[in-house]
């Protein structure tokens, strides 16, 4: 009876249960409730059926407000991404400066993401003589090399009306005045910053972006003075080791962007004694700096610094826990510094250790001439002397607590060496502190081991060192004074004879043809050409005036080659026997020479006038390719002339076997022989041994080079005049009847 009526009342339970759910009312009653921004449904037997929509928050029945997830969600669209709120939902978009990888607008978790605009790709950005360099989101323009903005700072924005005009100091490395004039401006500038960062900061601030050579000489000046304020920080208080941090750090950023490769240039148009004095100064007041500041640690410490040209490494120790061996790894290269063995009772203090590797400063002390050390004086002669290493340095402060018994590197060869042609010496910049005039010793210096690619040295002091190389290339230093006496001796005596065959072309009119006319326009051309080559081209002390003798050497040079190229095609004509209308191919003639060399001057300057004329010579500067502009037109020349130069010997070979067959073989490739060399100078084929020294440059290529090309006047004169049987009998006639010139004559 008991389990029958327990049977009942789950029954009951049962069919209220179901009686519940199956009623078509209680549902929709509570659905009807439900705010327009909620939905309804039943959860797990629950009377609250209704619930906000996605977006939305609230009880579903009274109120459902619009979540704003912009708000409510810290950053939800990422460092780079502005959030937009909508009614029940939001979206993203880029910030400026940064562009979608899907569409537009998005959210965050549908895999799009913003990246970078590289502004700089859309052409010239930030105008004529700047560069545009992109950041994170923006960019910035900075002037190149010998241009300033016209108001505001370096960095600058092109729309705000910021352009870039021609730096008025860009030749005042030239002017000793100028230079003093500029360091002064620059140290007064800099003396209104007395704390050691904020000037080393801003000294890193001005000479990012592209520099002049006397912008250069200021700021190591400058760095030179931080270096005094920094000492006498020293002696005021402690300093802490994270400023310390932070000074050497801020001292790395700016003379990197004094080493960096891009300021070559500027480094390379200083006079040679001045470059060595800026550098010597700068390198001396890196190592002092440094040293100065490692003083600063109060325990033992290790810091490394690297830049994009340069690294630091500092080390500061117990001279009780000193090591064997101090040993640094920099980009690749090895030091290591071995103490003298002392007596523990001697061994107290504080010893503060500074490495040095810079990448890019060994063209800045590259010797260009024989530095007077006998060790690689010797090798002058056989190769160039080239820095085949990066040049590493090492200091120690005090010198008497840690006494260096020698130092140890490896340095890594910047080009392979061939151990039987080239030598390669272990060396160091030697210099005094107080004049700043340093050159390359090797005397403390031995080397250990030579490999293709490296060579480990040992010396007995501290300083900066590289590894020179002379090159089993031929050192046209060593032949240079040689080169230039037959340069000058050469052209003197083909001015000579040019001017006599002027006269001789001009003079005798039983001469007169095409061929005349041509050799006398050859011959006026070369004159003015070497005329001014010997007299103008070294006169580069005034910008202006070195411009006008490069432009004219430009022009006369490039009228020469027309001429010749002139010679070559009426040759072509006469020998092939092609009929054409000398007064038309004369008027053309005149407008080839002289019309076609004026346009590519005219062009030249045009495009780049500012590379007429360098800080060495008054000739075209190599700078952007220009040298093209007048080296293109000479082998475009040589080699129409050198292909009717071939044609030429080939016509007159075959005509003089055909027509005269009673000449042997023998004499015949004589007689040819013979035209062919002095085809050679009048149509200027000797110019190619320029292509030829280029190419493998030896110094047999240079004198032939020099020798052929110096003396081509006196040649031409030769082979045109004295040779000629035409001119011989009108110089016969001429002086027949003076008795002293006619027993010569006979």
């Amino acid at each position: 009876m008991e389990s029958l009526l327990k049977s009942l009342m789950k029954l009951l339970l049962l069919t209220a249960w179901l009686s519940s759910l199956m009623d078509p009312c209680s549902l929709s009653n509570i659905c009807e409730n439900c705010h327009p921004n909620a939905t309804c449904q039943a959860l797990n037997g629950s009377n609250d059926a209704c619930f906000c929509r996605h977006g939305y928050t609230g009880d579903g029945k009274k109120f459902c407000n619009d979540d704003n997830e912009c708000q409510n969600v810290t950053n939800i669209c990422g460092d780079r991404g502005s959030c937009t709120n909508t009614v029940g939902s939001y979206y993203c978009t880029c910030i400026p400066g940064y562009t979608s990888t899907g569409v537009a607008k998005f959210q965050p978790n549908d895999g799009t993401e913003c990246i970078d605009i590289d502004e700089c790709k859309s052409g010239q950005r930030c105008g004529p003589n700047s560069q545009c360099h992109n950041t994170n989101g923006s960019f910035y323009c900075t002037c190149q090399r010998d241009y300033i903005q016209t108001s505001g700072t370096k960095h600058f924005h092109p729309e705000r009306g910021v352009r870039c005009k021609e730096h008025p100091q860009r030749y005042c490395h030239d002017n000793t005045g100028c230079i003093t004039q500029i360091v002064n401006k620059t140290l007064e500038y800099m003396s209104n910053l007395t704390e050691p960062r904020s000037l080393l900061n801003e000294i890193a601030k001005q000479t990012s972006g592209e520099l002049t050579s006397v912008e250069v000489i200021a700021y190591v000046e400058a760095l030179c003075r931080s270096a005094s304020t920094l000492a006498a920080e020293e002696k005021d208080y402690a300093v802490k080791p994270s400023v310390v941090n932070s000074t050497l750090t801020k001292l790395v950023k700016a003379v990197n962007n004094l080493v960096e490769k891009d300021e070559l240039v500027a480094w390379s148009r200083m006079k040679e004694d001045r470059r060595e004095h800026t550098i010597t100064k700068l390198l001396h007041t890196v190592e002092e700096s440094a040293l100065t500041l490692a003083n600063n640690y109060r325990t033992p410490a290790e810091l490394e610094i690297k830049a994009s040209e340069m690294e630091l490494k500092v080390f500061t120790f117990d001279v009780r826990h000193i090591k064997a061996t101090l040993s640094a790894s920099m980009g690749g290269d090895q030091i290591s510094l071995t103490p003298r063995l002392r007596p523990e009772g001697d061994r107290n203090g504080s010893v503060s250790v500074v490495f040095v590797r810079y990448d890019s400063i060994g063209d800045i002390l590259k010797p260009s001439s024989d530095p007077g050390v006998t060790d690689y004086s010797r090798r002058a002669e056989a190769g160039e002397i080239t820095v085949n290493s990066q040049v590493i340095a090492a200091a120690v402060k005090p010198a008497d607590v840690y006494q260096l018994d020698h130092v140890t590197f490896t340095l890594k060869h910047n080009q392979p060496v061939d151990a039987a042609g080239d030598g390669t010496t272990c060396a160091f910049w030697e210099y005094e502190p107080g004049s700043f005039r340093g050159h390359w010793a090797t005397h403390g210096c031995k080397t250990v081991h030579v490999s293709s690619n490296a060579t480990t040295c040992s010396c007995s002091h501290l300083t900066h060192f590289a590894i020179l190389m002379s090159s089993g290339r031929a050192n046209l230093v060593a032949h240079t004074t040689t080169l230039t006496r037959i340069t000058q001796l050469g052209m003197i005596i083909s001015l000579i004879c040019l001017s006599m065959c002027i006269f001789t072309f001009w003079f005798f009119s039983e001469i007169q043809s095409t061929r005349t006319t041509i050799h006398k326009n050859l011959c006026c051309s070369l004159f003015m050409a070497e005329f001014i080559f010997l007299v103008g081209i070294n006169m580069n002390t005034h910008k202006l005036f070195c411009s006008v003798i490069a432009g004219l050497l430009h022009y006369f040079f490039l009228a020469a080659f027309s001429w010749m190229c002139i010679e070559g095609i009426h040759l072509y004509l006469l020998v092939v026997g092609v009929i054409y209308n000398k007064g038309f191919l004369h008027r053309n003639f005149y407008i080839f020479g002289y019309g076609s060399p004026a346009v590519v001057v005219a062009i030249s300057a045009t495009l780049g006038s500012k590379y007429y004329g360098t800080d060495k010579v008054c000739w075209l500067s190599t700078e952007n390719h220009f040298i093209w502009s007048f080296i293109g037109p000479a082998c475009l020349i040589i080699l129409v002339n050198l292909l009717a130069f071939g044609v030429i010997i080939y016509k007159v070979y075959r005509h003089t076997a055909v027509k005269r067959p009673e000449i042997s073989h023998y004499e015949n490739i004589r007689s040819c022989a013979r035209g062919a060399f002095a085809l050679l100078f009048v149509l200027g084929t000797t110019w190619t041994l320029g292509v030829l020294h280029i190419l493998h440059e030896t110094a047999l290529t240079a004198y032939l080079f020099t020798l052929a090309n110096a003396f081509q006047g006196m040649f031409i004169f030769i082979f045109l005049c004295v040779l000629s049987r035409k001119i011989q009998e009108e110089y016969y006639r001429l002086f027949k009847n003076v008795p002293c010139c006619f027993e010569c004559l006979r």
